[in-house]
C-alpha cells in the first residue's frame, strides 16, 4: 500500500501540471493548492513565491523524466530504448493536442523571462538530449550528437503542430516516421 504524497511533494507535481495546462502567468497560487488538494494558505509554509512553485514544478519535470529513462534503460537495444521513448510520445498526443509538450511548453515560457529560470528547465531538456545520444552511440553513430538533436527537435516541432492544429493523428504519422527513421540508421 502506497501512502499518499506530501504536500510539498503534491504541490510540485501540481504546479507542473496547472502550469502546462494554463502556463505560467495565468497560474495563480490558489489554482495550483486546489489541484494539489492543499488549503492555500499552506502553500506559503512550503512555498514563498510563485517562482519557487516553478521551479518545483521544473524539478518535478526532471524526476519524471529521469523515471521514463530508468524505464526505459531496462529495454535490451537503444533501439528499442528509442522507439519505446518516441511510443511515450505518441501516447501522450491527446495531451500535446491540448496543451503542447510539457516541458517544451514551459521552456518557451520560461525563455521570455529573465529570472534565469529558463536555464533550470534547460537542464530537463538536455538530460533528455543527453540520454538520446548516448542511444545513438550504443548504435555506432560517430553522428550520435545530431541525431539526438534531430530526434528531440522532430518530437517539439510535432509537438507544436499537433498543438497548434489539435490533430493528435499528426503525432501518432510522425512517431511512425521516427520509428522507421530509428531502424533505418542501423
Amino acid at each position: 500500500m502506497r501512502s499518499k504524497p506530501g504536500k510539498r511533494e503534491r504541490l510540485a507535481t501540481a504546479a507542473a501540471r496547472v502550469l502546462h495546462e494554463q502556463g505560467v502567468e495565468k497560474t495563480t497560487l490558489a489554482d495550483i493548492a486546489r489541484a494539489a488538494d492543499v488549503p492555500v494558505g499552506n502553500v506559503y509554509y512550503y512555498f514563498k513565491t510563485k517562482d519557487q512553485l516553478v521551479e518545483a514544478a521544473i524539478d518535478a519535470h526532471g524526476q519524471n523524466l529521469q523515471t521514463i529513462i530508468a524505464a526505459l534503460d531496462a529495454l535490451p537495444t537503444p533501439q528499442d530504448r528509442l522507439k519505446a521513448l518516441v511510443s511515450g510520445w505518441v501516447d501522450q498526443r491527446d495531451l500535446a493536442a491540448r496543451y503542447g509538450c510539457p516541458t517544451g511548453t514551459l521552456a518557451a515560457e520560461l525563455d521570455k523571462r529573465d529570472d534565469g529560470l529558463d536555464r533550470q528547465i534547460a537542464k530537463v531538456m538536455r538530460a533528455l538530449l543527453d540520454w538520446a545520444e548516448r542511444q545513438f552511440q550504443a548504435m555506432g553513430r560517430p553522428d550520435a550528437r545530431e541525431l539526438a538533436v534531430a530526434l528531440i527537435a522532430a518530437y517539439q516541432g510535432i509537438s507544436l503542430l499537433t498543438n497548434t492544429f489539435r490533430d493528435p493523428d499528426l503525432m501518432t504519422t510522425e512517431g511512425r516516421r521516427l520509428e522507421r527513421w530509428i531502424d533505418s540508421l542501423t
